[in-house]
């Protein structure tokens, strides 16, 4: 039989499987034949345990349930069920391993009968043996069974609470056991009983009768003269017999469930001082949890206090730092004592409770940072201290030193440093690592390179010989260990970039070092890394030694197809040119700029950033390299302008790399002027004469060269002209020569010239759509620089030309977003007043256009304006709302903004717009709500109760709303509501990433089935949410997922009907493959295998070939991805 079950199934055949099935039936039925005998033997019993451990194991594959069933439910009613009651209790131990084995792979029938018999026995008030059995039975049954024990809580939880009042320690062990299941397993169906079990815990953890917590022995002498006492008496009573640590550890275990389940607990003012009095635990296994439960409420903590959005600080309240600010003391005062006890693992749940307050609350133990240190070097020179303790003190101490300011530290850097050196000099390569990492660290605070008037004061002197010999005998050593070698080479490299000043003759020894490692191909990333460090260093750290060498290597590192390393190079090289431009000479740097050009292209935005980054600083100090630069780069460069990628970093780098050529002073030595560089980038679009070329440029590519445009016109003036004065008949040329004129506007002042309002009013009238938008940004652009002579035109042509009005307000839009606030205000009112006459057009695009610029108008003055907005709410038309509604959304920025705390009070006065008659401002309403959600969702977090209903109402597909249309002879079913809908699941989806804490899953999940069975848009929604919902929240998952899987399974095994168009198919494919991703998703949740249903779902997919290649092509999209040390940033 263990033979059987310890057979690795990859590697056997099924038919093994099933022989040893038929061997372990047939014994088990021989000995079956006589009940008594089989409970009478426990090697009998340990067969039952092995037959339901195989049932579970090979159920799946050999699809027994079925064939077993009847077998099964007679098995585990009538025989062990019956074993609960036997006089042996390891008989009782094993019957209830065998029904932990036996539930997740039983029906939910088999189960109810089950849950009723363990129900049955105990409101009976059988003996307290037999009813620690029946409880130790029902904990395990719930923690297999999952969410099916939710719909008999209603009984048990009575039952399980009156237990606990017996005087018994392990029946209340038991109980807590239990409960600790129930809130695992079944979080929602336990919330009525939550604050009975609370207090449960509350009471029971402070449970023990045999010792006195007087204050007396809170020192830790006088508590070892006690326990030496009760040691010396054989005749009194011992603590082996004493039994309340287990009751007092499950009462713990119990509450640290409901803080890691509940988050609304955290406003309850007594679980933190509660677990703060259990510090003085005498049992060091109870201690032990008493700190990882308040570890999780620390972490609780941390993940709900999100206030970085909005400017106004949050008020002191349980579920943010600032509540934990005034709790600091007590907790300090009680551990600073526990850090000096021999308990090892009192030592370790104490720095692990510490790690938490820090990055809960950083900087919160600045005022006791005195009290700690003493324990920190405990656990570092102590000798019988363990490798992890150390690790573990070192690891701390690392985050302690992060998150305070130097000045904090420097006062005892005399004890601390002593401590750390000799842990950097241990045998164990993992102490010396962390150890390294702490000097490193020491280091910054004995010089910071932001010092303040204190730490600026402190003398590192004396201590730098101790860290430089110390740190340089890991530095030179060959046969160690590689991160101990990474970990070295930064912190010389952070010495050498604080301290290199009082380092002297050493400093020339220590570059060399440096050298060796760059041809290291294991260490040449950590060098490349530590000399930018050294080569931006304040100190101006004499690199001249290494250089050319250096850059030579630097050089080849660019080839390497290692994109990190590329990326490295690249900033070393920039922070060697910027710092050291005068040790470098000119065939220096050949090497770099011959391998620069490649990478100068689309297929990597931000390595060309960098890159160009780097050739605007040669360009800038070292120019005789511009001769090189211009021949090798210069094209790359131009051919990445014209690309459709280009844009935002990289862009900005272009055109920063332009001025700088223009302005150089080599430039007229090379006859390389701003209008050869014109003439280049406008070439492309002067060559495509024909239709057919003019298509080849992407519309991006005009509005990157018209910046690049702007940026020559405002190093080179006197070109300016030249560059917008031809506006030839072409269509390229004519919208380029409209954008470059918009981009040079925004810059410098056009004047107000009628031959240009001419030629713009012109362009609005033009057949291309192409050269109205770009005469409508040109108009616009051409205001910001002169906004007296261009805004009152703009104004006066809005209301006079109504055929024009979508360009002119495009152009009003260009204007609000560029101006400062100080320069609109003048026109505030002449323009706000105009925007309310046009905010009921019937042109959705027109009143969108007038939103964005009220809400953009807003920003400028949010104090007076934004009160206005919120009074036209009751005034105006439906029209007018779902105006005034879109405004808001362009106020909520995703940056912080002054807006932010009057937006936060009367946002919810704009969510009320949910329950408007009007379909489309409801619409409106929930794209607004979801744009706070994503950039802002401090501003909705304390509405999500009055928001979440009007929300959840509009996922529901509303028949009133379903028109039927005839075309022809068919007709057709036209749903008005699916917009909204679609609003309603985008905002749901938006809230799992934002304000996951204020939503009941549960009932989140019960919209999400809904959507599942809705349109093809929302279904596809609605499969993201539910993979990111296995990820996010598994056991509320778990609870529905046999709801789930018959929907999951309905669409991957559904049909098009035969005749239909090619995009029907096109659609049910990408349905069937969403649907196979959220079923990967699910597949990866713990304890998946648990439910009857998903499992069988597997096995049709495995079994079935082309359910199969999907989730095989989806596991494959998801899992060869580039990692994290490869990806690209697009930005």
């Amino acid at each position: 039989i263990i033979s059987c079950l310890d057979r690795d199934s990859s590697h056997r055949s099924h038919q093994r499987e099933k022989n040893g099935y038929r061997e372990m039936r047939k014994k088990l039925h021989k000995r079956g034949t006589d009940v008594s005998l089989v409970v009478r033997s426990s090697l009998e019993l340990t067969i039952y345990c092995s037959f339901t451990k195989a049932i579970f194991f090979f159920g799946q594959k050999l699809n027994l349930m079925q064939h077993l069933k009847e077998n099964i439910e007679h098995f585990s009613i009538f025989h062990l069920c019956n074993q609960l009651t036997s006089p042996r209790m390891a008989v009782r131990k094993r019957s209830i391993l065998a029904l932990g084995h036996l539930v997740p792979c039983c029906s939910l029938l088999l189960f109810s009968q089950l849950t009723e018999h363990l129900l049955t026995e105990l409101a009976k008030n059988p003996p307290t043996s037999v009813t620690r059995t029946y409880i130790q039975c029902l904990a395990t049954v719930s923690w297999q069974g999952g969410h099916r024990v939710g719909e008999h809580l209603e009984k048990l939880i009575p039952l399980v609470v009156k237990f606990t009042s017996t005087e018994d320690d392990e029946l209340r062990e038991f109980c807590f056991q239990a409960f600790e299941a129930f809130i695992r397993r079944c979080p929602k169906e336990m919330a009525p009983h939550v604050a009975t079990v609370t207090q449960l815990c509350l009471k029971f953890m402070t449970f023990d009768p045999n010792y006195n917590y007087d204050d007396g022995e809170e020192d830790g002498d006088d508590r070892m003269d006690v326990e030496e006492g009760f040691e010396e008496s054989d005749d009194e009573y011992s603590d082996d017999d004493d039994m309340s640590w287990k009751v007092r550890r499950s009462a713990v275990k119990c509450l640290e469930a409901l803080i890691s389940t509940r988050r609304d607990l955290l406003l309850s003012y007594s679980i933190c001082p509660a677990l703060l009095a259990r510090f003085k635990e005498r049992e060091e296994n109870v201690r032990a949890d008493v700190f990882a439960a308040f570890s999780t409420l620390l972490r609780q903590t941390r993940v709900g206090s999100t206030f970085q959005n909005v400017r106004n600080p949050p008020t002191p309240n349980r579920r943010n730092p600032l509540y934990l600010c005034v709790q600091v003391p007590v907790i300090v005062k009680v551990l600073h004592r526990q850090l000096k006890e021999r308990s090892f693992k009192s030592r370790q749940g104490c720095f692990c409770l510490l790690t938490e307050l820090v990055h809960t609350a950083p900087g919160a133990l600045e005022q006791h940072i005195p009290a700690l240190i003493p324990g920190i070097i405990f656990s570092l020179t102590d000798k019988s201290t363990s490798s992890t303790m150390r690790i573990d003190a070192l690891s701390f101490f690392n985050v302690l030193l992060l998150s305070h300011p130097p000045q904090t530290f420097q006062p005892h850097m005399q004890v601390l440093l002593p401590a750390v050196l000799a842990c950097v000099e241990d045998s164990f390569y993992k102490i010396t690592s962390e150890a390294l990492l702490v000097t490193q660290q020491l280091i910054k605070l004995m010089r910071p390179q932001e010092p303040t008037a204190v730490s600026a004061a402190f003398d590192p002197k004396p201590y730098v010989k101790e860290v430089f010999s110390v740190t340089l005998k890991r530095l030179k050593a060959a046969d160690i260990d590689q991160e101990v070698k990474e970990r070295a080479i930064s912190c010389m490299g952070h010495l050498v970039c604080h301290l290199g000043d009082h380092l002297e003759s050493e400093l020339q020894g220590v570059l060399a070092i440096f050298l060796e490692r760059l041809k290291n191909e294991i260490t040449r990333l950590t060098a490349v890394r530590t000399i930018t460090l050294i080569s931006a260093s304040p100190l101006k750290v004499d690199l001249s030694p290494i250089l050319p060498e250096a850059l030579s290597l630097l050089g080849s590192f660019l080839r390497k197809n290692q994109r990190a390393l590329k990326l490295a190079t690249l900033a070393c090289l920039t922070a060697i040119v910027t710092h050291h431009s005068a040790s470098i000479k000119p065939a220096a740097l050949e090497p770099v700029l011959n391998e620069i050009s490649p990478l100068v292209d689309e297929s990597d935005m931000h390595v060309s950033q960098v890159s160009i980054t780097l050739l605007t600083c040669m360009a800038k100090a070292c120019p005789s390299s511009l001769a090189k630069i211009c021949s090798s780069v210069l094209p790359g460069v131009f051919r990445l302008i014209h690309s459709p990628l280009l844009q935002g970093g990289a862009l900005a780098a272009i055109l920063d790399f332009l001025q700088a050529l223009v302005l150089s002073k080599a430039t007229n030595l090379m006859s390389l002027s701003s209008s050869q560089l014109l003439k280049s980038l406008v070439e492309p679009f002067q060559s495509s004469k024909s239709p057919a070329g003019s298509s080849v440029l992407h519309r991006q590519s005009y509005h990157s060269v018209a910046r690049c445009v702007a940026a020559l016109s405002s190093a080179s003036p006197e070109d300016a002209p030249g560059t917008v004065k031809d506006s030839g008949s072409p269509e390229s040329d004519r919208v380029l020569a409209l954008l470059c004129l918009g981009e040079v506007g925004r810059s410098s002042s056009l004047g107000r010239s009628k031959e240009l309002q001419g030629v713009i009013l012109e362009a609005f009238s033009s057949t291309s759509e192409e050269i109205k938008t770009a005469a409508s940004c040109a108009l616009g652009g051409m205001a910001v620089s002169s906004l007296n002579e261009y805004l009152p035109f703009i104004l006066k042509e809005v209301s006079a030309q109504p055929r024009k009005q979508y360009l002119l307000l495009h152009s009003l839009k260009e204007v609000i977003s560029a101006c400062s606030a100080s320069s609109l205000s003048p026109h505030l009112e002449s323009i706000w007043t105009l925007l309310f006459q046009h905010c009921e057009c019937q042109e959705e695009g027109t009143r969108n256009l007038v939103a964005e610029c009220l809400g953009k108008l807003t920003l400028a003055n949010p104090a007076q304006l934004l009160p206005r907005l919120r009074q036209q709410l009751k005034t105006g038309s439906p029209l007018a709302r779902s105006t005034v509604v879109t405004a808001v959304k362009f106020t909520i920025v995703d940056h912080p903004a002054p807006i932010d705390s009057l937006l936060k009070d009367c946002i919810g006065d704009f969510l009320k717009t949910l329950q408007d008659d009007d379909i489309d401002v409801r619409r409106v309403a929930l794209v607004m709500f979801n744009s706070a959600a994503h950039n802002k969702p401090a501003l909705i977090r304390g509405l999500l109760g009055t928001v979440l209903p009007q929300l959840y109402k509009e996922t529901r597909i509303r028949k009133d709303l379903v028109r039927e249309v005839e075309m022809g002879p068919f007709k057709h079913s036209v749903d008005d509501g699916l917009d909204v809908r679609k609003a309603a699941f985008e905002c749901m989806y938006t809230l799992l990433e934002s304000c996951l804490e204020g939503l009941d899953v549960l009932q989140f999940l019960d919209h999400v089935e809904e959507g599942l069975k809705d349109h093809y848009d929302i279904r596809m929604l609605t499969f993201l949410m539910l993979a990111r919902l296995a990820s996010l929240s598994p056991a509320a998952v778990l609870q529905r997922l046999d709801r789930l899987v018959e929907t999951l399974k309905a669409t991957c095994t559904a049909k098009v009907k035969a005749g239909s168009v090619k995009q029907e198919f096109e659609k049910q494919d990408e349905l069937r493959r969403s649907a196979m991703r959220a079923v990967a998703a699910l597949l990866a949740v713990p304890e998946v295998e648990r439910s009857p249903s998903m499992a069988d779902f597997a096995n049709q997919i495995r079994s079935n070939a082309d359910m199969a290649s999907i989730y095989q092509s989806v596991q494959g999209v998801e899992g060869g991805g580039v990692g994290p040390s490869e990806s690209m940033d697009k930005s």
